[in-house]
C-alpha cells in the first residue's frame, strides 16, 4: 500500500490514474471519435448562432452575446444529460420506458392545451417561467425508439424465438402512432415526418418480416394523398410544398426564404466570406437564421470547405453510431442505435436540403448546430444512449 499503490480488480495499480487507463475502464470504452465529433458541430454551432444574431436587436434586446451564451448553456445541459444517460445505462432505461413515454405522451398532448404556443406556424411548444421553452416532440422521438425496441426486442433477447413475431410488431407500431398522432394534430409535419423513418429504421434493424415495411411505406404514401385531398395541413405548410414544387413561385413571399438560403450558400463560393463577413447574415436577409437556416450561416462565411466540414462531422457521428450497432451483441442495443442513425440521418439531409432547394421546407433543426434548448437536450440524450450501448457491451479478449 505504500507509495499510493493498491490491489483491485486490475491489479496492481498507482492511485485513480492506472483505473482511468485499465483496458476495461470507462474511460478506454467511451467512443471519443463519435463524442469528439458531436462536441465540433456544437462548437461550430455555436459561432454559427452567434454570427446570425449578434447584430438582430430585435432578438438580443441589445445584447449581441445573448444567443452565443444560450447556445453554450445548452450544449453544457446536454452534455450533462449525456453524463447522465450514460451513468443510468441504456439498460437501466429500459425498464423506465412506460414510466418516460407516458410522460412524454402527456407532454406531447399538452401542447394542445392552454399551456401550448405557436411558434412559426407550429403549435408545438410549451412556454415555460423566465422565458423558456420546450418543445415535446424532440423528447418523443427518444421515447418512441425506447419503447419500440423495447418490445421489439424482450422475447428475441431472451432466446425465445429468432426475430419479432406479428402481434409484437403491431404492438410496436402503437406506440409510435399514438405520440405521432398528437403531433400531427399540432401540427408539425418535419418532426411527424422524421418519427415515420426512425419507425422504419426501428423495423429493419429488429429483423421483423420486410412485410411490414413495404406495408408501412405504401400506408405512408397513401396516408400523405389523403392528408393532402382532406385538406388537413395548413395553409403555410401547403405554401411552403408548393414553393418547394416551384422555386419560382412567389419569391417575394413563400418562396423568399429558400431563395434568400440559396443566395447566401452561393455566394460562400470555396473559402467563404469569413466569419462574421457574410452581407446575407449581417443583412438579416434570410429569415430564423440562427434555427432552421443555420447551415446558409456556414455556406456563406466558411464556405463549401467550412459547410463540408459540417457534413463530414455529422458523417463521423453517422459511421460511429452504425459500428455501435453493429458491435452490440443485443439486439435491444442494435435497435436503439439504429433508430438514432434514422433520425440523425434523415433530420440532417433534410434541413441541409432545405437550404439548398432539394427537399421542402419542415422547419427541423440541424443537429448539435442550431439553436434550440429541446432538440440540443435531446440530440445528446442520443449520444449518451449510444455511447451506454458501446461501454455496457462485452469487450473482445
Amino acid at each position: 500500500m505504500a507509495g499510493g499503490f493498491s490491489v483491485g480488480r486490475y491489479g496492481p495499480e498507482r492511485g485513480s490514474w492506472a483505473k482511468l487507463t485499465a483496458r476495461d475502464s470507462l474511460a478506454r470504452r467511451l467512443d471519443w471519435p463519435l463524442l469528439g465529433a458531436a462536441l465540433a458541430l456544437s462548437f461550430l454551432g455555436s459561432l454559427l448562432v452567434w454570427s446570425a444574431t449578434r447584430n438582430r436587436d430585435h432578438l438580443t434586446q441589445g445584447d449581441p452575446y445573448f444567443f452565443l451564451f444560450r447556445h453554450a448553456l445548452n450544449t453544457g445541459i446536454g452534455l450533462a444529460l449525456m453524463i447522465g444517460t450514460i451513468w443510468l445505462g441504456h439498460r437501466t432505461l429500459r425498464g423506465a420506458v412506460p414510466i418516460l413515454y407516458g410522460i412524454s405522451v402527456l407532454l406531447v398532448a399538452a401542447v394542445l392545451t392552454p399551456l401550448g404556443t405557436t411558434v412559426n406556424g407550429a403549435h408545438a411548444w410549451i412556454k415555460l417561467p423566465a422565458g423558456f421553452s420546450i418543445q415535446p416532440s424532440e423528447f418523443t422521438k427518444i421515447t418512441i425508439i425506447l419503447g419500440m425496441a423495447m418490445l421489439l426486442a424482450s422475447r428475441v433477447d431472451a432466446g425465445d424465438q429468432p426475430h419479432p413475431d406479428h402481434r409484437t410488431v403491431a404492438k410496436a407500431l402503437g406506440i409510435a402512432a399514438v405520440p405521432m398522432a398528437v403531433v400531427m394534430l399540432m401540427p408539425d409535419l418535419g418532426s411527424v415526418m422524421v418519427m415515420a423513418v426512425i419507425v422504419l429504421g426501428v423495423l429493419l434493424a429488429s429483423g421483423a418480416s420486410n412485410r411490414w415495411v413495404f406495408g408501412l411505406l405504401g400506408a405512408g404514401a397513401g396516408g400523405a394523398v389523403a392528408v393532402w385531398q382532406l385538406g388537413l395541413l395548413d395553409d403555410y405548410q401547403i405554401a411552403r410544398f408548393a414553393a418547394f414544387a416551384n422555386p419560382a413561385l412567389d419569391p417575394a413571399g413563400v418562396g423568399y426564404n429558400t431563395n434568400q438560403a440559396r443566395i447566401a450558400i452561393g455566394s460562400g463560393g470555396l473559402t467563404g466570406t469569413g466569419l462574421f463577413e457574410g452581407t446575407q447574415t449581417t443583412g438579416q436577409f434570410v429569415p430564423e437564421q440562427q434555427t432552421d437556416f443555420v447551415f446558409t450561416v456556414a455556406g456563406e462565411e466558411l464556405g463549401f470547405l467550412g459547410a463540408g466540414l459540417i457534413i463530414i462531422l455529422l458523417g463521423v457521428v453517422l459511421w460511429r453510431a452504425c459500428r455501435i450497432a453493429r458491435e452490440t451483441t443485443e439486439l435491444y442495443g442494435t435497435i436503439v442505435a439504429a433508430g438514432i442513425i434514422a433520425w440523425f440521418a434523415f433530420q440532417s439531409f433534410e434541413n441541409i436540403g432545405m437550404t439548398l432547394g432539394i427537399m421542402p421546407v419542415a422547419g427541423l433543426p440541424l443537429p448539435f448546430v442550431s439553436y434550440g434548448g429541446s432538440s440540443m437536450f435531446a440530440v445528446w440524450v442520443a449520444i449518451g444512449l449510444l455511447q451506454s450501448i458501446r461501454v455496457q457491451r462485452p469487450m473482445s479478449a
